[in-house]
C-alpha cells in the first residue's frame, strides 16, 4: 500500500530530526551485543567523566564529615556544617546547593527522608514541591504541623531525582545522626525506603517495615528515639490507595509523641 503524502512528510521529518541529533543508522546487517563494553571504550568513558565525577575516599570523606558535624552545637551550625562539606559525590553531580532542613529544631519530631529533588534544589529547602505538600498536609491533619523538623538521608539533588545510593549516604550520616543528638526527638518518621534502610540499617522493603516502631540509636553520646516508617508522598501521588496505610502511621506517630508528652 502507498503511503499517503502527509505520512512521507512526517516520515521525513522525523529522519532529519534524527540526523541533526547525531543518529546516522537506524540498524545494521548483524545484531551487535552493545552490553559488551570493550577496553578502549571503558577508558574513553573514564577520561569524559573524570572531570564530573569525583573520586571519594570514603573512609575520608566520612570521618571529614564527622569531624564537621560533631563541631556543630546547634541545628543552624549544623547547616552550615553541612554546606560546607564537599566529600559526598553529589556535590559535583550537577545540585545547586546544600538542601539540609527546615521546621523547629526544637521539635519533639525529625522527619527524614531520602533526598532533594528538583524543586527543593531550586527552593534550598526539603519537601516544598507536591510530595512535601502533601507530607505538610498529612502532618497538619495529624496535628503535627508545628512539632517537627524535616531533614533528608542526603543534602543535595541527584542526578536525575534518583535514589541515592547507599554510599552517598553513608557520607551524609554523621550529619543526621548529628541532628538526631542535638534534637534527642521523642520520636522520629522515616519517610520512604531509602530513608528507612539508611536509617534503620536494614534490607527490608518499606512495605515490611513501614507502620512498625524500631529503635534508632545512636553509636555515640547513648541517644535513642522510637522510629516508625512510612510510604513516601511521591509514591502516595502514584497510588493514593496507599494513603489509608500512611495515614495510619501518621496517627501512630501523633499518638506516640502525645503519650510521651504525657497529654
Amino acid at each position: 500500500m502507498n503511503a499517503q503524502t502527509h505520512d512521507i512528510a512526517a516520515i521525513e521529518s522525523l529522519l532529519a530530526f534524527w540526523r541533526d541529533a547525531g543518529v546516522d543508522a537506524c540498524f545494521e546487517d548483524a545484531a551487535v551485543d552493545r552490553t559488551i563494553v570493550v577496553a578502549p571504550a571503558l577508558k574513553a568513558v573514564e577520561k569524559a567523566t573524570a572531570s564530573v565525577t569525583p573520586v571519594v575516599d570514603m573512609a575520608d570523606a566520612t570521618a571529614e564529615a564527622r569531624r564537621l558535624a560533631n563541631g556543630a552545637d546547634t541545628m543552624e551550625a549544623l547547616a552550615q556544617a553541612a554546606a560546607g562539606f564537599k566529600g559526598c559525590e553529589l556535590v559535583g553531580m550537577g545540585a545547586r546547593g546544600c538542601v539540609f532542613g527546615r521546621g523547629d529544631p526544637q521539635a519533639p519530631v525529625l522527619v527524614v527522608g531520602e533526598a532533594p529533588g528538583a524543586e527543593e534544589d531550586a527552593a534550598g529547602e526539603p519537601f516544598v514541591g507536591r510530595a512535601g505538600k502533601l507530607l505538610d498536609k498529612m502532618l497538619a491533619a495529624a496535628g503535627l504541623a508545628d512539632k517537627v523538623y524535616i531533614t533528608n538521608t542526603v543534602f543535595w539533588r541527584p542526578p536525575g531525582n534518583r535514589t541515592p545510593t547507599p554510599q552517598e549516604q553513608a557520607v551524609c550520616a554523621p550529619f543526621v545522626e548529628r541532628a538526631m543528638f542535638l534534637m534527642k526527638p521523642r520520636a522520629v518518621l522515616l519517610v520512604g525506603g531509602a530513608a528507612a534502610k539508611a536509617v534503620l540499617k536494614t534490607d527490608e522493603g518499606i512495605m515490611r517495615t513501614r507502620g512498625q516502631w524500631r529503635e534508632w540509636r545512636l553509636a555515640e553520646g547513648d541517644v535513642s528515639a522510637p522510629a516508625i516508617a512510612t510510604l513516601h508522598p511521591a509514591f502516595l501521588l502514584r497510588q493514593p490507595q496507599a494513603k489509608r496505610q500512611a495515614w495510619a502511621d501518621m496517627l501512630a506517630l501523633a499518638a506516640r509523641v502525645g503519650d510521651d508528652a504525657g497529654l
